[in-house]
């Protein structure tokens, strides 16, 4: 089968890989009909390579029709339409059966001290290869895959993979009150459905905050007071503007959707480009050990959000030295949560509102659709921010 290859830094390739097949009684393989094509696969693209290994299948956003399911999978049949959550999860330990599938206890990569095993994503997360396919096994697929309707269009319900549950947990672990107000830093896909949720939860204001023109205007079509980082001198500018707007505390939530990527922090670039550029074997360990994120936007949210107020992390952290503002922290007495989307605590919430009204704007989500052996110029031109790509689809 065809698949996308992670071999280097900004470099993956569509090649010819073994057809994957049941291996466990609890596997299924599908047959993928549409990818999605991830803000967390550029960390792979450009930041976590030490973790990588030439040759992984990238991708974690993938739907399709089941081949084959194995015996211990009661609830597949083939020929079922399927969305596959990114982390794979038992469903019965004790983790999931608490709302937690990210650190289920049957997959958990205890060897690398990590939570549950991810799609695609490095060998901190199992290595499992990826849905960027045209097959995917399934491990755990007794409770992991999302049975889907048929007739719909696969854009309709290929964001439960990831995007619809990452900004659905988002704007929960923010407890914005109803009528209250949120503000989302950074309108990526992650971000801009995060203000979406945040508005059909009851939320009064949603601030959107980046500085790609296509971003803010599709959030501020959608009816988000958006702010452009380009517009001001300093982060105390923006924090200031938007605190104007909220009685002078800032908003009761903040929910950072950029992560490590952020812009204004060039020593940690610089930090993170060096463990990029070494070999695998020495910046490995440095990376685990020693590694720094640039914090911009985290700053931003502690400044900005009002005292007593919640931060909700969405985007992709990975330092393990990360200097942290904790006396700000305390005296604002800033409550945080964080972690990767537990897809099946919250997919039955979601499904509802992927309705034909589509309230959540799921069926234009998309800015490109493309064939997935177009997946090496799709990267390139995600990364670079080129031609309005915001969200990236891909079907093999």
């Amino acid at each position: 089968m065809k698949a996308v290859t992670w071999q280097g830094k900004r470099d993956v390739r569509v090649e010819e890989v073994p057809d994957p097949r049941i291996q466990e009684p609890t596997d299924a393989v599908i047959r993928v009909t549409t990818t999605g094509l991830c803000g967390s696969d550029l960390h792979l693209y450009e930041v976590l390579t030490p973790f990588m290994t030439p040759g992984d299948i990238l991708g974690h956003e993938p739907m399709g029709i089941v081949e084959e399911a194995g015996p211990e999978v009661p609830g597949l049949k083939p020929g079922d339409r399927v969305v596959v959550p990114f982390q794979i999860a038992c469903g019965h330990c004790f983790m999931c059966d608490t709302g937690l599938p990210t650190q289920c206890e049957t997959t958990q990569v205890t060897g690398e001290h990590m939570g549950a095993a991810l799609f695609g994503y490095t060998r901190l997360y199992g290595a499992v290869p990826g849905g960027q396919a045209e097959y995917l096994r399934v491990p755990q697929a007794q409770y992991g895959p999302i049975k889907v309707p048929e007739g719909p269009p696969d854009d309709r319900f290929v964001y439960l993979s990831d995007v619809l549950p990452t900004a659905w947990q988002a704007v929960a672990y923010a407890g914005v009150p109803q009528g209250g107000s949120v503000a989302v830093l950074g309108l990526g896909p992650i971000g801009d459905m995060a203000c979406r949720v945040a508005q059909v939860k009851g939320a009064g204001r949603v601030f959107g905050v980046d500085l790609v023109p296509e971003r803010l205007q599709r959030a501020r079509e959608r009816g988000v007071e958006t702010y452009d980082l380009r517009s001001f001198d300093s982060e105390k500018e923006l924090v200031a503007a938007i605190q104007d707007e909220t009685d002078g505390r800032g908003p009761d939530a903040v929910i950072d959707a950029v992560g490590t990527e952020a812009h204004g922090s060039a020593a940690a670039k610089l930090v993170q480009q060096g463990a990029a550029m070494l070999p695998r074997k020495i910046g490995g360990p440095l990376a685990e050990r020693f590694s720094v994120d640039r914090l911009a936007a985290l700053n931003t949210a502690i400044e900005l959000v009002r005292r007593g107020g919640t931060l909700s992390l969405v985007g992709v952290y990975g330092g393990m030295a990360d200097p942290m503002p904790m006396l700000t922290l305390f005296d604002k007495q800033i409550q945080m949560r964080m972690g990767q989307a537990n897809v099946r605590r919250w997919s039955d919430e979601i499904i509802p509102f992927l309705t034909d009204e589509d309230p959540l704007g799921v069926q234009d989500f998309a800015t490109h659709r493309l064939p997935l052996a177009d997946a090496p110029h799709a990267y390139e031109m995600f990364q670079k921010k080129q031609d309005g790509a915001i969200k990236v689809l891909m079907q093999p």
